[in-house]
């Protein structure tokens, strides 16, 4: 099918550059479609880290799945047969891609719920060269998308994970392991003080960024109809476990109970070999 979809040297350069890029008509209906039907399968048969992130149960959900890539047919057929790691190889120079985590999002209808921002390298235990595919199964306008702050990648710096469902610190920025994680800064509350990237989405395009880019939403618009993003974290062969806190410690037991230890690479049957 569509697997070796090509990437300009342009586009390269903007990803290392800014942090983000986004690609153009990079995915077919079919794996749109595909996505779609996965999704809609999780609802009907949530895996066991299925997580709905709106407090009040009688207002429009944010719900969100990971790890599901082995448990729903779907998904599988996605990352070992789309153009998802080919692409990866070629915007990290990277001469292998193993996959690191499946993620998807549903907005309903009504929701005013948003992603605050955050950075994903701190979210999880892993380090290591990682970019994260960021693919929306609906047209995105810009300011209903997620805003990344450009070449926040380079600003070697670390930021505390926040909580979906509140946009607070998990815990107080700290030190661990002789690194510091800070608090993210307040991007909402002065946007105008950031050089911000977002773009309109038409059905097929996708943004891939690095795992250590500062992104989250900007507006509250409430969308009217339910939105759906699919996303996926991958790494170069270089990518290892490697201990961030106590507040990653859900996601460890879960790699950790497939028999996986600090220090290990990202690679075998939890994290497969996606490319080539």
């Amino acid at each position: 099918m569509d697997k070796m979809q090509t990437v300009s040297p342009d586009e390269i350069a903007a990803f290392k550059r800014d942090g983000v890029v986004v690609l153009r008509a990079k995915f077919s209906g079919h794996w749109l479609s595909l996505l779609r039907q996965g999704i809609d399968a999780d609802l009907a048969d949530p895996t066991d880290n299925f997580t709905r992130h709106t407090k009040d149960p009688s207002a429009p959900a944010y719900f969100e799945d990971y790890w599901a890539w082995n448990k729903i047919p779907q998904f599988t057929d996605f990352v070992r047969n789309s153009p998802c790691a080919a692409l990866a190889a070629q915007l990290l120079g990277a001469p292998s891609i193993n996959l690191v985590m499946d993620n998807w999002f549903l907005r309903e209808a009504g929701s005013t719920s948003r992603p605050p921002f955050h950075q994903d390298l701190s979210y999880f235990d892993f380090e290591g060269t990682m970019c994260v595919l960021w693919l929306p199964l609906e047209p995105v306008s810009k300011e209903n998308g997620i805003a990344f702050v450009r070449g926040s990648h380079l600003w070697d710096k670390l930021f505390m994970r926040v909580r979906f469902a509140d946009g607070h610190p998990s815990y107080e920025p700290t030190k661990v392991a002789g690194l510091t994680y800070h608090p993210p800064p307040d991007v909402n509350a002065d946007p105008d003080a950031y050089d911000l990237l977002q773009w309109d989405m038409q059905l097929g395009d996708c943004i891939f960024f690095d795992m250590r880019t500062l992104h989250g939403g900007l507006s509250s618009v409430t969308p009217t109809e339910t939105v759906r993003r699919f996303t996926l974290r991958m790494t170069a062969p270089n990518g290892i476990i490697r201990y961030r806190g106590d507040w990653a410690k859900d996601e460890r037991a879960k790699f950790e109970a497939a028999g996986y230890r600090e220090g290990d690479r990202i690679d075998g049957p939890f994290f497969p070999h996606l490319w080539p």
